[in-house]
């Protein structure tokens, strides 16, 4: 009966001592897991002020505070496990498979971020500019890290994935401030060139949106000598806002222009010789 009561008195005292280690464990963790929150929290407070003095991207900085966050999150969350007694390497490594399985099955979506990440970076284009890219011909609306929005001249809104904007050509038509709006029309053989030109050249600078400024004042030439008529281009300075409404209307004014000077449009012409 002795030996009995012994040995259950022994398992007690080892449930005991073995609770009690845990015990202090458990709550060293918890008091570990409250300061670490507490100093990542301080942390990530920091960096967003620091990241708003320094003018960091205003979509790339959120995006940028999430990532050392979870960071940050995560050495926190290694370094418990070590307390508690799960050892680190093991944890370490759960952790590094569940991200791979995540990247694996998110492998497009990573794709679109890290564009959007080089393209927040390197800003090829900022909200606000006109652009060509990937079939589209509008303003940027939004750039984020996964797409990009742009608001096309017809009020269509495309949202176009990053990696498809990395992957392309990309023109950027507000980078220098103006565009140059190349408007062909031709004229007949036998008309007057230069009057023409001297017509177009009046329409083009009586024209509000039409820049004057040194070294981008407008301009007609001589394009090209086609098979049934002479080619000209007018070729006015626009400011990008103002590029379609150059486009469509001051091309009707050059229309009406040299209709009311008496220039008919160009007609095919073919030569006939009669052999005797």
């Amino acid at each position: 009966m002795k030996t009995v009561t012994e040995s259950i008195s022994n398992f007690y005292n080892s449930i005991a001592l073995g609770f009690g280690d845990w015990g202090l464990k458990l709550i060293g963790a918890f008091a570990a897991l409250i300061l670490g929150l507490w100093i990542i929290g301080m942390l990530m407070r920091t960096v967003a002020k620091v990241f708003e003095s320094k003018h960091v991207d205003e979509t790339l900085r959120p995006f940028l505070i999430t990532l050392i966050g979870f960071a940050l999150k995560a050495l926190l969350l290694i370094s418990i496990a070590g307390i508690v007694g799960i050892p680190t390497a093991s944890f370490a490594a759960v952790i590094a498979a569940a991200a791979f399985a995540i990247g694996s099955a998110f492998n497009g979506s990573l794709g679109h971020l890290a564009s959007g990440v080089m393209l927040l970076i390197f800003r090829p284009f900022k909200v606000g500019d006109l652009i060509k890219t990937n079939g589209a011909f509008g303003f940027v609306k939004e750039i984020s890290v996964f797409v990009t929005v742009i608001e096309t001249f017809q009020n269509e809104t495309e949202i176009i994935p990053n990696s498809a904007i990395t992957s392309n050509k990309i023109t950027n038509l507000t980078a220098i401030g103006s565009l140059r709006v190349d408007m062909p029309f031709a004229i007949r053989y036998g008309a007057d060139i230069k009057k023409a030109k001297e017509i177009v050249l009046g329409v083009l600078k009586n024209d509000v949106n039409v820049l004057k400024e040194v070294g981008k004042e407008p301009r007609v030439a001589v394009n090209n000598l086609g098979e049934n008529s002479v080619e000209l281009l007018a070729m006015p300075y626009v400011d990008c806002n103002n590029y379609w409404d150059v486009y469509w209307d001051t091309r009707q004014k050059i229309v009406e222009a040299l209709g009311d000077a008496g220039y008919k449009a160009p007609l095919p012409q073919r030569i006939v010789t009669m052999e005797k």
